[in-house]
């Protein structure tokens, strides 16, 4: 999730600035053998698994800390949710949320985790969470966010190569404490201002892997859901989006485009000189020339899905969070101590401004061609990181397969033979534009969600999906669920015949069913 903050004050001196550049932890905790993890399964005593038993009994789950290197006293938090599939094989995720400095437990307990929070504080333990299918880790990151902590200065984090280093440090220790995931295929995914985080991180893999730098990682891909990734592109666009969405009239839009070039100077400026604080200027006149107009248009809207109505800080009803995540009892499962849990820091958010307009697309194209398959998905009512600036630096990319990527038509997606956006795909990129979704695609569309990572990191093509996808739910007393064989052979990469038709296929699985209990009364 990526938030805004504007200052209006030094609108004049930033265009001053322009012009004259343009004419001249107490924790509870098992140590591994000595090492900087610290890590203990956790066990919640308010999970309600409402008759649905996991798949792995239980599937083992934990939180820890690391204690990054490079630093003085930084500990960064996470939690390891192992698959609820095939605990040997299913392939490693990691999830970074945005901000900056936006936890990655609203991605646990409202997105992709296993868990939800219900409103007496208790836990539902999801179907849709992206551990259904993969090891998962998610992750507190840069320091000082969520229950991530350092009391010394000289720890803070103020761009991407201070992210990248200590996600680097941080990943290679992780793989040797736990040997048993190391040659899983492993996936760096994540949104909003992971738009920058994921290039930036998996590149520093990449790269250390190239180097035979330390422990080496099985990188095979990485997935951005609505990113700010190449910002000199994706600010334009969000006048033309907001146009397209009648949010702004014609001559509005005429208007911001006018100014729009302040910007473009802005980024080039920044990543040109790659000072902070030029950097951090050139976000707030960006912001005052693309963004403000169309905030300033629509009050109260939600810049997250532009359908709803901002409610709350983040313009979401996160309550839930805070109050589960501050519980005593919560605390000491996770063994954080007296440690104060925030959805979003924003001291880190003001340390990480000059990082902002930095262009992470850059660093994409050599992993490309080197086979890390690389999948970008957009939510289609989110303006913040609207669909169609991603689109348009997808669509601008220069790398070998960019004319082929060009070329390639853009075809509808559908899930269960229903529209669910279109894609864009060729050699290992692919573009997603999800329908009826938001910023926050796993949280607005979790099935969809989830069976598009999972035909990813399986490498699967996506326009397979139509037959190869979860059935919703067929329920009885014994809460059986039908999806469960047609979401194993999309696993296990069986596509069935398109030919077949999923309505038969329900009927008949419905019949055995049926026969099944039947047949258990005769004999009873």
């Amino acid at each position: 999730m990526i938030f805004i903050a504007v200052s209006h004050k030094i609108m004049y001196k930033v265009l001053f600035l322009l012009i004259a550049y343009a004419v001249s932890c107490s924790c509870a905790n098992v140590v591994r053998d000595g090492r900087r993890i610290e890590e203990k399964e956790i066990i919640f005593p308010q999970v309600n698994l409402q008759g649905n038993p996991p798949i792995v009994d239980p599937p083992k789950r934990s939180a820890g800390y690391f204690k990054l290197n490079r630093t003085v006293d930084a500990h960064m938090f996470y939690f390891l949710f192992q698959s609820r599939n095939q605990i040997d094989t299913d392939p490693v995720v990691l999830w970074m949320t945005g901000g900056p400095g936006c936890s990655s437990e609203l991605a646990v307990f409202y997105e992709n985790g296993p868990y939800s929070i219900n409103a007496d504080m208790t836990l539902t333990e999801t179907k849709y969470g992206w551990d259904r299918f993969h090891t998962t880790i998610f992750i507190d990151q840069p320091i000082n966010t969520g229950f991530s902590y350092s009391e010394a200065d000289e720890d803070r984090v103020f761009n991407e190569a201070g992210v990248a280093e200590d996600m680097l440090d941080f990943l290679q220790e992780f793989f040797v404490v736990h040997p048993e995931l190391s040659e899983r295929p492993f996936f760096v995914t994540g949104e909003s201002y992971a738009g920058h985080y994921v290039p930036a991180v998996s590149h520093r893999v990449w790269l250390a892997n190239k180097q035979k730098e330390g422990t080496p990682i099985n990188l095979k891909g990485i997935a951005i859901g609505n990113g700010l990734t190449n910002p000199e592109i994706q600010f334009p666009a969000y006048a033309d989006f907001a146009l397209e969405n009648k949010l702004i009239s014609q001559p509005m839009h005429d208007s911001i485009k006018f100014w729009a070039p302040l910007c473009t100077l802005s980024t080039r400026v920044c990543n040109s000189l790659g000072w902070g604080w030029v950097c951090s200027i050139g976000v707030q006149v960006c912001q005052m020339t693309e963004f403000v107009p169309i905030m300033a248009a629509n009050p109260g809207i939600n810049v997250y899905d532009i359908t709803k109505k901002c409610e709350g800080t983040l313009c979401y009803d996160f309550t839930n969070a805070d109050k589960f995540l501050n519980l005593p009892s919560t605390r000491q499962a996770l063994g954080v101590g007296q440690r104060e849990w925030e959805g979003c820091n924003y001291d880190v958010y003001g340390d990480m401004t000059g990082d902002w307009l930095m262009n992470l697309e850059v660093v994409l194209p050599e992993m490309l061609e080197d086979g890390i398959r690389v999948l970008i998905y957009a939510g289609e009512l989110d303006l913040i990181c609207n669909w169609l600036g991603n689109y348009r630096w997808v669509e601008a990319m220069k790398w070998k397969g960019q004319s082929d990527w060009q070329a390639s038509p853009e075809v509808e997606w559908k899930v269960l033979g229903k529209h669910a956006g279109s894609i864009k795909s060729a050699g290992d990129l692919t573009f997603l534009k999800v329908a009826a979704a938001g910023h926050m695609v796993p949280m607005d569309q979790p099935y969809n969600a989830l069976a598009m990572i999972t035909a990813f990191t399986r490498g699967q093509p996506l326009q397979s999906m139509d037959s190869v996808l979860l059935a919703e739910p067929i329920k009885n007393d014994q809460l059986i669920y039908m999806e469960e064989e047609l979401l194993q052979q999309m696993v296990e990469g069986v596509v069935p015949n398109k030919q077949q038709s999923l309505f038969t296929s329900a009927l008949q699985y419905v019949q055995d069913v049926v026969d099944s209990l039947s047949a258990s009364e005769a004999t009873a």
